[in-house]
């Protein structure tokens, strides 16, 4: 059986910095488990406007679409704010979701006893938080058409357009369900029906998977703005909720900051399988570049970790490994280290990047 692959695609700002970490748990995995990886990296973002002009190489694209994961770190920063629509780093991002067709984002929303107080929500609210958010990745209104800005008279009007097929919609619903008959088996589909014609398509297909292939599964349905709702009102109510792209964009943002800090939560964006059986995948934190931060050791890496996690989970079927590395992470954080972004009032033990990364490491180690 071959060495599986990683192209680890550190990016701009913090990425790097946070990147490194999981490099150093990756040779752990190696040295201590026997788990051996064949680690390629490369260029995306602004990183590879820098060095090609574009951000993201053809040869880089090529190389994703070969391994067994991608693994990014962030993209973006100010200086190439005033650059072409086109040429901008976060459209590398978008290239490689959309070429390697990764049409489901899994947006895991987890709240650490150690963090609690840092939700806005009282604790009681938050405490024990674990839903999963799979959001639509490939289509819908950031991909539809017609698009663009054009005039009309005197103005000018902005045009994007919501467009889904069934297939698309099938797809996405039968990755939620597949989720959740490993987790508690309840599926919340959310859109805006009483509104939108796509979402009249969404509800109507997702009910149809649902009762073709997982009537096992508990499957409900709310309005979007609703879910927002609820999601603030009582989010422990939620174990796998499914939507469409722009509502996949904004629901999970508002479940990231339930869990406290926008800086611990990952996520994988995952596709059709390939020849060997694992699933085209591409993972990375949810929070951005940070570029006011970049190179001071300040950027938490745990999010970053996290994501690598889920490759073990969901790529390489390492679930055992996967929990052995989140339960290392909420070790670190219940001893009270705390890179800036988690400095509450509680207090804790400042640390850095690097400190954070050492710091799991010893949990990996004392796990064995």
């Amino acid at each position: 059986m071959s060495t599986p692959s990683i192209l680890i695609l550190p990016g701009d700002g913090i990425g790097p910095e946070v990147m490194a970490e999981v490099r150093k748990i990756i040779d752990w995995f190696r040295a201590n488990r026997a788990l051996a990886f064949d680690v390629g990296e490369d260029l995306v973002g602004g990183a590879a406007y820098d060095a090609h002009g574009v951000p993201l190489a053809d040869a880089t694209m090529e190389k994703a679409q070969e391994v067994d994961a991608v693994l990014l770190g962030a993209v973006g920063g100010p200086k190439y704010d005033e650059l072409d629509f086109q040429l901008k780093p976060e459209r590398g991002l978008l290239r490689l979701r959309k070429e390697m067709d990764l049409f489901a984002n899994l947006r895991p929303a987890q709240c650490f006893d150690a963090l609690a107080e840092f939700s806005s929500l009282k604790a009681d609210v938050v405490g024990g938080l674990d839903i999963m958010i799979v959001r639509e990745l490939t289509s819908g209104v950031y991909f539809g058409e017609p698009r663009g800005i054009v005039k009309e008279g005197n103005e000018r009007v902005g045009i994007n357009t919501q467009r889904y097929t069934e297939s698309e919609i099938a797809r996405v619903a039968r990755s939620a369900f597949e989720l959740a008959r490993k987790r508690s088996g309840q599926v919340c589909s959310m859109e805006k029906a009483n509104v939108m014609e796509s979402g009249v398509l969404w509800r109507e297909v997702v009910t149809e998977v649902h009762a073709a292939e997982y009537s096992d599964v508990e499957l409900s349905h709310m309005y979007a703005d609703a879910g927002a709702m609820q999601l603030t009102r009582w989010p422990k109510q939620f174990d796998v909720i499914v939507t469409d792209n722009l509502f996949g964009d904004l629901l999970s943002d508002l479940a990231a900051m339930l869990t406290g800090s926008l800086g611990m939560l990952p996520s994988a964006s995952l596709g059709a399988q390939m020849e060997n059986g694992r699933p085209k995948a591409l993972y990375e934190p949810v929070h951005g570049s940070a570029p006011d931060i970049a190179g001071q050791g300040k950027a938490n890496p745990i999010a970053c970790i996290l994501s690598f996690a889920m490759a073990l989970r969901y790529s390489f079927d390492k679930g055992d490994e996967a929990t052995r590395l989140e339960q290392a992470a909420e070790a670190v954080l219940a001893d009270g280290l705390r890179t800036p972004d988690l400095m509450g009032p509680e207090g804790g033990s400042p640390v850095s990047t690097s400190e954070m990364g050492d710091a799991v490491i010893a949990k990996l180690s004392a796990s064995l």
